[in-house]
């Protein structure tokens, strides 16, 4: 979804038929601010940005997105009508509270890895309509996005394996009919499966819900007979396991708990 319409939608939800102050105030050049109630890692610049295209508004930023910032300091000045600031108030701190909140969990996972040259990935685990915003966020926070959708990449879960009887078979039709571009990722949860997969010609195995142990076995059988494949482990990853997870010597570790278990840090607008 573009910026704008995004944004739109956004204000729309809130205003409703107008702000019911507006109809009664009476307008005047005012400057607001946005100040942290709570540690975090910002993100939301990019479409606060696109506020100020949209309603005539200026912003002075103290912050860029990815910069973290503690309690009491100011992230941005807003300059503009009284009405389109006080009726924007909600909608702009929304938008940052939910992209902060995730760029600030997911820099908690990326520095939990950071020594072991893993990268961290997101999911498809987001919510309905809001996986552009949700995916940015985590770019935000140090993250790196996994498959935007189905088109971008061919992922056989167990789901799909199920419904193919000849895996090697399928995966010659599927190089003559994908993008030559596009990587074929099998998901697998053991290694007989790894095996089967790497042999097939996948070019990313996902090591799904295996113990360290497993994938241990994995990463050996990798770098003995397939060097060339990626592998990424995913399945039930929270911050008190990634780091054991990425010392088994995986390429990437994938995770929804980025977007989906961030708790909302605290921001709040005010008026000089």
């Amino acid at each position: 979804m573009l910026k704008e319409t995004f944004l739109k939608a956004l204000v729309a939800e809130d205003v409703g038929r107008g702000d019911l102050f507006s109809r009664i105030s009476t307008g005047k050049q005012i400057k607001a601010y946005i100040i942290a109630k709570s540690d975090g890692v910002f993100a939301g610049q990019e479409y606060v940005k696109a506020f100020a295209k949209l309603y005539d508004l200026s912003f002075e930023w103290q912050i860029n997105d990815g910069t973290p910032f503690s309690k009491g300091e100011t992230l941005l000045f807003i300059s503009g009508d009284s009405k389109t600031i006080l009726s924007l108030e909600r909608s702009i701190l929304d938008m940052v509270l939910h992209a902060s909140s995730i760029a600030t969990l997911t820099a908690k996972y990326v520095e939990a890895i950071k020594e072991t040259g893993v990268k961290l990935l997101d999911t498809r685990k987001t919510r309905p309509l809001l996986r552009e915003f949700e995916k940015y966020a985590v770019r935000c926070g140090g993250g790196i996005n996994h498959r935007m959708g189905l088109d971008d990449c061919l992922m056989l879960k167990d789901t799909h394996l199920q419904t193919i009887d000849d895996l090697d078979g399928f995966m010659l039709e599927v190089r003559q009919k994908i993008p030559f571009t596009s990587k074929v990722e099998i998901e697998c949860e053991t290694l007989e499966m790894v095996k089967r997969a790497m042999k097939a010609g996948a070019d990313i195995v996902m090591c799904d819900n295996m113990t360290i142990a497993q994938m241990k076995e994995t990463v050996a059988y990798r770098n003995k007979n397939y060097p060339h494949i990626l592998l990424e482990a995913s399945g039930n990853v929270t911050l008190d396991n990634i780091t054991e997870i990425a010392t088994t010597g995986v390429d990437a570790i994938s995770s929804g708990s980025v977007i989906h278990q961030a708790n909302w840090i605290d921001l709040s607008m005010r008026v000089e």
